[in-house]
Formats: structure tokens, C-alpha cells, sequence
């Protein structure tokens, strides 16, 4: 039996287990859509393509597996960018579906055409371009075998319309067919030795956990190395929950708004472990001058980040899971008085720099929402943030205590994700209650997503930070421009309340530092969606930080 192109697609998607997708139809998806009407896949309508994307990452990251968007042509694809670009940086395995015009018409600037094979290039680990139905379901078969095996990343389909509407023979492929394409990355162990006898006489180790850790879900062998060993934690911002936070090993996120006891270890270290980090500028600071007196051992499965930011004294290349579990097996019998001095110390330390606890008026500050958060759910959620001031305080202040409840825009920082990045964790894990943090700048990236909380009824609680400003920007313009705030506070602010109602979300605002919790606990127990916004002083910034181009002990606390 014959079915068209637009059938093949969704019957190749449900084959490989795809239960659920993120869109918004146009033009050149329009048989897609038809198709996608008898289909058992469920299909979330988004308002923005840019959203489709964030929730399709959103639903990766969360642990749902592949998160697949569709977008047609033109400016659907081209909304689809920032979202892959996002899903890229942070290493997260999509697949984009885009529509395109007729084969016959492209390259002619038709009507809502665009070159996104061309435009997506840089930002992809592989794009390709249907010719003819029957190819669909092989071109799907292995558009998701690459983008999840490896270095996760996005891949891009394009179809054309007429190869949509064309009828072709369905046949499930037997396997994937990508020559050249290795799913296995080249392992290298054969440092093993010296790593082992680096961290055996270490005396101030520190392990730097990134999101390679989840990516490989070495979560457990993380705890058992760090804990065997006596080894202090600390995290890239998207390496937060791989180790719970209120673990006694954990020290918290390190680099330019980490915790002050995170930086100072670092700096302090004789030995570096390094897994799944590829050594961001915002974890390091100024290159040059990071762990100067420390030997690096880089852990990592991607040969290409090996002295790309940081020269390692000695690298592994091989998947986390595996080379944590034979590092271990080699690196036992430290010296446990040595390790215990080192973590004492590490308790001084943060003793004398802690986060900051500031109140000095009635107002509500950051430190206080979160404290009410993790009271209220003990830890049991999962957190997506926007970008900005909220985002660095969520990493400092929130408590993530499980593996994939902690989901953010780490390398390129993208306003807009939050909000509908939670809808995808939603779909990934309906079970686990899903917060939004969100700043009221970087809200209104994708604020209408709001209807499609409402529309779908989907239990996410927003908690909107509100002063009135674009707070980073204005934080550095305060303390590196001489306050001079160049387009950055705002003169009036939207009433996010209303818009929320107008939404058909409920809202309400929240400003007592003293029912904080019974606010948030109020949101958690309002069937549906939740916005609550709190106001919080317009001067307050984040600290510590480490200034742009500075060296973490430029740290100002």
C-alpha cells in the first residue's frame, strides 16, 4: 500500500517511538498537518516556531529523549534557528522538521522560500533534504540515531512539499545507513595510569562536574568516585543536579557568578578532575591564569574539546559512565587525612564568603523565593529558567537534588527559553511538578506561550522575578559603565497579572518575604497553570562575580 509522503513521515516517527511534537502549521506543512490529524503521535500547538524549539529541547533535557519540532518554510524555519542554535551550544539532541517549497521552485525565491540547509549549517550535526517519499523513513531512522548518539546535537530535515504530497512504498529500515557517521567516539585511555596516580596523591583534589555527565547519565558513578575518593564537587551551571546539591561533597557552581567556595577551591586545588566540561569562559574566567598551580586531568568523550579552552596535564577520551568506573578501580588508596584537611578547609572557606543573606527592608529578595521553593517541594521538581539575574541566582540559591531537574540555556544564553523549554519537561516527565523561573526582561521572549499553558491546562507554576528592568545588563552597566543605564529600566512595565489572565493563566503577586512559602505552596496546589509575580528591588545584583576577561580570584564577593 501506497501512502503519500506526509503519511510516511508520521508513520517513520511513531516507529522509531516518538509519542509526542512540538509545532505550528503553515503553508508548505500543510499535508504534514493532515497527516499528523490521524496520527497517534501527539501533536503540542505552539504560538511561536522559536517555542516549538525550546519545547522540544525542554522535552530532551528533561529525559524524554529525542525532541522532535516542526515548522514550515520561510520564516517558520528561520523562527526554528535560535532554538537549534540553543539545543547546539548545550549539546541536546532535536530533530527540526521544516517544510520547504516545491523541488521544482527552489532556488527561485518562490514564496516563503528560504536556504535553511544553508542558513542551519553551523548550528547542526547534520541536516538533509527529502527527494523522494520512499527515503523518509531511512532519512528519519538516522536524523535520529545521529542526533542522539555521539555528542548529542540537532539535525535538520527539510521536506518539500511535492515530496509531502508525492506517494511512495512504506518500509521500516532494518538499521541506520549513514556512512562515514560513527556513532562510537574513538576511546583513548591510555593516561590512564598517571590519572590515577595524580588523584591517588592528591591532597587538595576538585572534580568539576559538567553536562557531560548527563548526557552520559553517569549520575551514579559521579557519587560513588566523589564519595570513594573524598573528592569536593563543584559545577558548571548546566553540570547543577548531577550531584545533589545538599550533598556533603557538593561546594556548588563555579565560574563568573558561581559560589565563592566553588572558586576558591578551584584556585586553591593541586588536582583538577574534569568530566564532561569543555572549560566555558564563564566557568573559568580569564583562561590564562585558571588552575595555574593545578595538574588538569579532562575527562571527556569529545576528542576536539581536549586543550580547546584549557591544556589538560593529562586527558581520557571516552563516554563518563564507563571511564569514571575504571578511573575508580585504578585511583583508590588516597591519603583520607589529607582529604579530610582539604574539605575542613573547604567548610572555612565558605564559612567566611558565604552567599550572600541580605534583608534590609521589607521588600522580597532572591535568596528568600528560593529558600520558600525548596521548603515547599523539598526538591521535588524540576526547574527550567529564563536568561539573566534569576537564572544566576536559581543556580546559586535552588537546591537541585536530582539529575535532569535543573534545565537552562548555558552557552548561548538565550532569552526566551524558560518558559517554553518547561513545557517540554512537562510532556517528558508529566509526573514531576515543573517551575518556571523567570525574569521579567526575558519573559517577554515568548510570553505568548502562555495560552499554550492554558490551552493544554498544563500544571506549570511561573515565579516571575519583577524589577522593572533588564536586570544583568543593568548590573554591569552599575558597576562597569559608571551607572549609566543605557536602555535598561524601564519607564512603565507590563502587568504581567493581567496579561497572564488575558491568557487564561491564573496569576496573582506575591510580595511578603513572610508568605512567600504559603504563596508558592498556594501556586503548587491551583490545579493549571500559575503565574506568580514578585516584585523584587531593581538595585539588587548578583554576587559573587567574576568580571568579563577577569581571573576567578578577581571574584568580587
Amino acid at each position: 500500500m501506497e501512502l503519500t509522503g506526509a503519511q510516511i513521515v508520521m508513520k517513520s516517527l511513531e516507529d522509531e517511538g516518538i509519542h509526542t511534537i512540538f509545532g505550528l502549521p503553515g503553508g508548505t506543512v500543510i499535508p504534514l498537518y493532515d497527516a499528523i490529524y490521524d496520527s497517534p503521535i501527539k501533536h503540542v500547538l505552539v504560538r511561536h516556531e522559536q517555542a516549538a524549539a525550546h519545547a522540544a529541547d525542554g522535552f530532551s533535557r528533561a529525559g524524554g529523549g529525542v525532541g522532535v519540532c516542526v515548522a514550515t518554510s520561510g520564516p517558520g524555519a528561520t523562527n526554528l534557528v535560535t532554538g537549534i542554535a540553543t539545543a547546539h551550544h548545550d549539546s541536546s539532541p532535536m530533530l527540526a522538521i521544516t517544510g520547504q517549497v516545491s523541488t521544482s521552485v527552489i532556488g527561485t525565491d518562490f514564496f516563503q522560500e528560504a536556504h535553511i540547509l544553508g542558513i542551519s549549517l553551523p548550528i547542526v550535526k547534520h541536516s538533509m533534504q527529502a527527494r523522494a517519499p520512499e527515503d523518509i523513513p531511512q532519512m528519519i531512522r538516522d536524523a535520529l540515531f545521529i542526533a542522539s548518539t555521539g555528542r548529542p546535537g540537532p539535525v535538520l530535515l527539510d521536506l518539500p512539499v511535492d515530496i509531502q504530497k508525492g506517494l511512495g512504498a512504506y518500509t521500516r529500515p532494518k538499521g541506520t545507513f549513514f556512512p562515514g557517521y560513527k556513532a562510537e567516539m574513538p576511546e583513548d585511555l591510555s593516561k590512564l595510569d598517571e590519572a590515577a596516580h595524580l588523584i591517588r596523591n592528591a591532597k587538595r583534589p576538585v572534580l568539576i562536574a559538567g553536562n557531560g555527565i548527563n548526557i552520559s547519565g553517569a549520575f551514579d558513578e559521579l557519587r560513588q568516585f566523589v564519595e570513594t575518593l573524598e573528592i569536593p564537587v563543584a559545577t558548571s551551571l548546566l553540570g547543577k543536579g548531577t550531584i545533589p546539591g545538599n550533598h556533603p561533597y557538593s561546594i556548588g557552581m563555579l565560574g563568573m557568578h558561581g559560589n565563592a567556595v566553588a572558586n576558591r577551591a578551584v584556585l586553591n586545588a593541586d588536582v583538577i578532575v574534569a568530566v564532561g566540561t569543555r572549560f566555558s569562559d564563564r566557568s573559568t574566567g580569564r583562561s590564562a591564569d585558571f588552575a595555574l598551580d593545578s595538574r588538569v586531568i579532562h575527562i571527556d568523550l569529545d576528542e576536539a574539546e581536549i586543550h580547546k579552552n584549557i591544556d589538560a596535564s593529562v586527558w581520557l577520551i571516552g563516554d563518563a559512565k564507563r571511564v569514571l568506573k575504571i578511573l575508580l578501580k585504578e585511583a583508590a588508596g588516597q591519603d583520607s587525612s589529607a582529604r579530610s584537611r582539604w574539605t575542613d578547609e573547604l567548610g572555612r572557606m565558605d564559612a567566611l564568603e558565604p552567599l550572600r543573606r541580605n534583608a534590609p527592608t521589607g521588600e522580597v529578595y532572591p535568596w528568600q523565593i528560593f529558600d520558600a521553593l525548596d521548603e515547599v517541594t523539598q526538591g521535588e521538581v524540576t526547574v527550567t529558567t529564563e536568561v539573566g539575574q534569576h537564572q544566576m541566582w536559581t543556580a546559586l540559591y535552588h537546591k537541585s537534588i536530582h539529575p535532569r531537574h535543573f534545565l537552562t540555556s548555558g552557552g548561548q544564553g538565550t532569552m526566551g527559553f524558560g518558559i517554553p523549554s518547561a513545557i517540554g519537561a512537562h510532556f517528558a516527565r508529566p509526573e514531576v511538578p515543573v517551575v518556571c523561573i523567570a525574569g521579567d526582561g526575558s519573559a517577554m521572549m515568548n510570553i505568548q506561550e502562555l495560552d499554550t499553558y492554558a490551552r493544554y491546562n498544563l500544571p506549570i507554576k511561573i515565579l516571575l522575578f519583577d524589577n522593572n528592568c533588564l536586570g544583568m545588563v543593568r548590573q554591569w552597566q552599575d558597576l562597569f559603565y559608571e551607572k549609566r543605564f543605557s536602555n535598561t529600566l524601564y519607564t512603565r512595565c507590563p502587568d504581567f497579572v493581567k496579561i497572564a489572565h488575558a491568557m487564561g493563566v491564573e496569576a496573582f503577586t506575591a510580595d511578603d518575604p513572610r508568605t512567600l512559602p504559603q504563596a508558592i505552596e498556594r501556586a503548587l496546589n491551583t490545579p493549571g497553570p500559575v503565574l506568580v509575580r514578585i516584585p523584587i528591588p531593581q538595585t539588587e545584583n548578583v554576587f559573587p562575580m567574576v568580571p568579563a576577561g577577569a581571573s576567578l580570584d578577581e571574584m568580587i564577593v
